[in-house]
């Protein structure tokens, strides 16, 4: 399993959670390596094999790369975990530059197509089987999307909501591509989550001020979430594909 943004939050806590479940795993960050070094040696620490990959999602040249390191190390893959993303600083629209939009679309939009491309030429029984001994046998892709998809957060972070929406409607049209194939599409929609992505986006607050807005009267933890995740990875989902799962408390 190769797990993007896979040092921190719900990544780290997919990442953990599919080593004990037996998968060796990928997991890639972006700029804090001690980070993904932590997460790394639990798993081995645990008996797990894992490794940690440097890559920026939305370059193309260093995503080649890195599902090139994960076919040296690791070997074929099966699971596919797009999580990498951003927020930022709260804003309405009339204040979003064009630098800001990029980077929110580049990574959260553009870098889980760049990555689900790379899975797909080894899984896909169309396109991965020329790779060798394992691969073009199928898979899963999980895309994790934001109750903010369906929500539109007005007045904080409309381009994030819009990002995670291209991303609903990306995992139900490469399910459907790929249906014949071998490869399950599916994506994850958090709410809101106690990880550190709020403190990045400015609100290190934003569970606790939030909890009374969610029915269950508290923040989601990232370890529910990647019970989620590997569910939906697992042959227990093995007749799921094109699916949105809410992971939000009742929100």
């Amino acid at each position: 399993m190769l797990v993007t943004g896979g040092s921190r939050g719900i990544g780290a806590a997919t990442a953990r959670l599919a080593a004990a479940r037996g998968y060796a795993v990928a997991v890639n960050y972006a700029r804090d390596a001690a980070a993904a070094r932590q997460v790394v040696n639990a798993i081995t620490g645990s008996g797990g094999r894992a490794l940690a990959i440097q890559a920026d999602v939305a370059d193309e040249a260093q995503v080649v790369a890195m599902f090139a390191r994960v076919d040296d190390e690791l070997g074929p893959l099966s699971v596919l975990v797009n999580n990498a993303g951003v927020v930022d600083r709260r804003a309405r629209v009339a204040e979003m530059g064009a630098a800001r939009l990029r980077r929110m679309f580049d990574i959260n939009v553009v870098g889980s197509f760049l990555c689900a491309r790379e899975a797909l030429l080894r899984m896909s029984t169309r396109d991965g089987a020329g790779r060798g001994a394992g691969y073009g046998q199928g898979g899963c892709i999980v895309n994790v999307s934001s109750a903010a998809a369906r929500l539109g957060s007005p007045g904080q972070y409309v381009d994030y909501a819009a990002a995670k929406a291209a991303i609903d409607t990306f995992t139900l049209g490469l399910a459907r591509e790929v249906a014949g194939e071998g490869v399950r599409v599916n994506a994850v929609r958090p709410g809101i989550v106690d990880t550190e992505i709020h403190a990045s986006g400015g609100e290190p607050d934003r569970v606790e001020l939030s909890k009374g807005a969610i029915p269950m009267q508290r923040g989601g933890r990232a370890e529910e979430i990647a019970e989620a995740i590997i569910w939906l990875a697992s042959e227990a989902a093995s007749y799921s594909t094109g699916a949105v799962l809410d992971a939000t408390g009742g929100r």
